[in-house]
């Protein structure tokens, strides 16, 4: 589809009037000379411009049509879903960073708890120690002096058993000794008495 130009109007009555225009040729090479050929190549041809602005328009427009109907909504579709999924991507990341961040201060507090129950634990058990020892150390010293008091009588007892016994003694001594220096015997009251004596 070409736009018919005066140039190629008089091409054409040229070549049905004359009929030899085809047949003509150079006069200084003696070559034939083509009808059609005058301007040079064709896309530096003035008198194709308009046509080639034509086809131009067009092309553009179909280029256009297709690229504004088919591949930008392709391409805005798939940098919507990737922006989505990024986005996506970001709130989950920072989903579970929060849950992280709220597992580790719950972890923290438990272990602050466990911390100062087993504080509480060892200080209950450093005093139940502590009144157990006391309570065995009150009963060994109850039944320590108890077994003083049981060994001190015991032994008043034996000393007030002893003391008598050694009057007795001190007084069948006497009577032994007086007998063999005098040779007599000496009454037990004046033996008893002496010992008495003795002793004061």
């Amino acid at each position: 589809m070409f736009f018919v130009t005066p140039a190629y109007a008089e091409e054409s009555s040229a070549h049905s009037e004359g009929g030899d225009a085809a047949s003509q040729t150079h006069t200084e090479t003696g070559v034939p000379h083509e009808a059609g050929h005058e301007g040079g190549f064709p896309p530096f041809n003035s008198e194709y411009y308009g046509s080639q602005i034509l086809w131009l328009a067009l092309t553009f427009g179909v280029f256009y049509l297709i690229i504004s109907r088919v591949v930008a909504p392709r391409i805005g579709s798939i940098l919507e879903d990737r922006q989505d999924r990024i986005a996506r991507d970001l709130d989950e990341a920072s989903r579970m960073k929060s849950e992280a961040d709220d597992a580790i201060a719950a972890y923290e507090k438990e272990l602050a708890a466990a911390k100062a129950n087993a504080g509480e634990i060892a200080a209950q058990a450093r005093e139940k120690a502590q009144a157990e020892a006391d309570a065995e150390r009150a009963a060994s010293e109850a039944e320590l002096s108890k077994k003083i008091a049981a060994a001190e009588s015991r032994i008043a007892e034996i000393t007030q058993s002893a003391l008598a016994e050694v009057g007795v003694i001190a007084e069948e001594t006497a009577a032994s000794i007086v007998e063999e220096l005098i040779g007599t015997k000496a009454t037990k009251a004046e033996i008893a008495s002496a010992v008495k004596g003795a002793g004061k």
